[in-house]
């Protein structure tokens, strides 16, 4: 949805005017914002409403940080086997 407001944005400008519009967009002052921004409608939508989906929220969010946190080590495992398979390890 973002994505889509952004390039709604930058469609009719041209070429050279870009830098100047999405520059104002990178300062930190703008992301703090954005972020307030962010966090309010979340309020709004799912707190306020005592909707559970919050809920729902967190555990995939663990669930996908634990599945990043292991997949350096299942690669790890993974390369070992394929070069035990190549040099007639078990």
């Amino acid at each position: 949805m973002a994505m889509r407001k952004f390039y709604s944005e930058i469609k009719g400008l041209k070429v050279k005017e870009v830098p100047g519009h999405v520059k104002p967009m990178l300062s930190v002052n703008y992301v703090k914002n954005a972020f307030q921004r962010w966090l309010d409608n979340y309020h709004a939508k799912y707190i306020q409403t005592s909707s559970v989906e919050p809920l729902f929220h967190v555990c995939y969010g663990g669930l996908i940080f634990s599945y990043l946190v292991a997949l350096p080590e299942e690669r790890r495992h993974l390369e070992h086997q394929e070069h035990a398979k190549e040099h007639g390890g078990h």
